[in-house]
């Protein structure tokens, strides 16, 4: 299977959004930028923040969709157009609702489950063949709390446990560069 070439991190723009549950996705990626000591810098046509790393020897693109959450297929396509990237080359970093905080998940292909950024970049592929990076939010417990629990800020000891989980994701991403994600999800998913 060929190896990763862009990395998205879903999430809303605008500061009111940074530490919310729904950006953990942005969480991924800002601290991947981060840890290789590289910058987003805003791209127009892309309708999003772009940052170029080498990872495992390889040039790789991240991506911070300018749109809110429910557009982020606009930003994914461009991107992929642009760079000329297959879907299957791609890993979108995304919360996770159904996952505990903490615990992250690799997985291919699939449907949206009801996230609004899966739902919109599915849309504009026309499928679902892309890798993502479930990251675990917690549930709120009732379908109609679920709205301002991911626009709301986690506690201390969910942040906690969420980066922590970031962490681990960072441990196998040179393998799902490499293209070898059987290996990394296996790493991933037992617990360390």
């Amino acid at each position: 299977m060929a190896g990763l070439r862009l990395i998205v991190g879903l999430g809303n723009p605008g500061a009111e959004y940074i530490r919310t549950r729904h950006n953990a996705g942005f969480w991924f990626v800002d601290a991947l930028a981060m840890d290789q000591g590289e910058r987003f810098g805003f791209d127009g046509k892309l309708h999003g923040e772009t940052c170029k790393l080498r990872l495992n020897g390889e040039m790789v693109w991240l991506l911070k969709p300018s749109t809110f959450m429910n557009k982020s297929g606009i930003a994914v396509a461009s991107a992929l157009r642009y760079y000329k990237i297959e879907p299957e080359e791609c890993l979108v970093a995304h919360d996770e609702l159904d996952l505990d905080p903490g615990t992250i998940r690799l997985k291919f292909d699939g449907g949206h489950g009801g996230q609004n950024g899966l739902r919109d970049i599915m849309a504009h592929l026309g499928h679902g063949k892309f890798h993502r990076l479930r990251v675990g939010i917690g549930h709120p417990g009732h379908k109609d709390k679920v709205t301002s629990w991911v626009l709301g800020r986690p506690s201390a000891t969910d942040e906690d446990a969420i980066m922590h989980g970031i962490g681990r994701a960072f441990d196998v991403l040179p393998l799902a560069v490499d293209g070898r994600f059987d290996e990394a999800m296996k790493r991933l998913h037992t617990k360390a």
